[in-house]
């Protein structure tokens, strides 16, 4: 369960060559809560196909949420952590870095991680629990996902694959599952949603290592955006958005027309798309991450108003 970052030597920071004095706020604001629409807006999404299929379980989408939120609180630390560590924070544009800034201790950090992590795996323990063990698997491999994406001798997400974990993760696994332990099925809904959630997640990514491109070529961090180069990773910010637009259309046919709703969702991200189709670099690409993420949330909330606003007005699937 990832966002970005990449390559340098491993351990340039010794384990607790620094003192822990981070405040509060600080750390608050190294947990990265700009990016936690992407773990909301996933669950949302997949409780609206849980009630579209009328299958709604309030305490398994609090579960799930719970599980998401955690997820991705951890593997924000953990990036903090390896990063750090490596020394691939040191010429930094973007949010604060705990490690990278110097403000915590490394252990600190990778503590922080762990103790996330670790409640993300009971919360996730007790929805296996309540519906079949093979989510355990799911919930391992997620885990190690969000760990391995910049930590351990060879950090996949250096390498270009952070966009498939995260539409992996962040779109089908967290809309799916959310969805299927209240149902205990997959629907056409809840598929349509992951794709275009996933896609929306996997934008925020993109935009993310557009602005990074002169920095990870420095720390040889071969992201997609660095391999692609910089109009070609402009053009597949685009193309996300529009599959997610597209996802919306073609539920629109499977479900209900209300579901376009959605759309109205995505209108920070065509704004978002003007500064990155300018030709907006560096810092001024940050404006752009913020409106995605925002997107990426109103998209999961119109749509999941769509389905529950028609089934609560007693109509439904037919």
């Amino acid at each position: 369960m990832p966002p970005p970052y990449g390559g340098g030597t491993l351990a340039v920071v010794p384990a607790d060559a620094t003192p822990a004095r981070a405040t509060i706020p600080e750390w608050i604001e190294g947990a990265r809560p700009r990016t936690l629409p992407a773990a909301v807006a996933p669950v949302l999404a997949g409780t609206a196909a849980a009630v579209w299929a009328d299958g709604f379980v309030w305490w398994k989408a609090l579960l799930a949420l719970g599980v998401s939120l955690a997820l991705q609180v951890g593997v924000n630390y953990a990036n903090d952590y390896s990063d750090g560590v490596r020394g691939t924070d040191d010429d930094r544009v973007g949010p604060l870095r705990l490690v990278g800034s110097g403000l915590a201790s490394p252990s600190s950090v990778r503590n922080a991680a762990v103790g996330f992590l670790a409640l993300g795996a009971v919360l996730g323990l007790a929805l296996a629990a309540t519906t079949t063990w093979w989510l355990l698997v799911v919930g391992v491999a997620a885990i190690a996902a969000a760990w391995t994406y910049t930590g351990g001798a060879t950090p996949y997400g250096y390498r270009a694959l952070g966009e498939v974990s995260v539409f992996v993760f962040f779109g089908l696994v967290a809309v799916l599952g959310t969805t299927y332990v209240q149902v205990e099925r997959l629907t056409a809904e809840s598929w349509l949603a992951a794709v275009g959630v996933g896609a929306l997640a996997c934008a925020i990514l993109v935009a993310n290592n557009l602005r990074d491109i002169p920095t990870d070529v420095l720390a040889d961090k071969r992201t997609l955006a660095v391999l692609l180069g910089d109009t070609a990773t402009r053009r597949l910010l685009l193309a996300l958005v529009v599959v997610s637009a597209a996802c919306l259309v073609a539920m629109a046919f499977t479900a209900t027309p209300w579901v376009l709703l959605g759309l109205l969702g995505l209108l920070p991200a065509v704004g978002a798309l003007r500064v990155v189709l300018a030709g907006a670099t560096g810092r001024d690409l940050i404006v752009v991450l913020k409106s995605i993420g925002v997107a990426e949330l109103l998209y999961a909330v119109g749509l999941g108003a769509g389905l529950v606003g028609v089934v609560l007005l007693g109509g439904g699937p037919p």
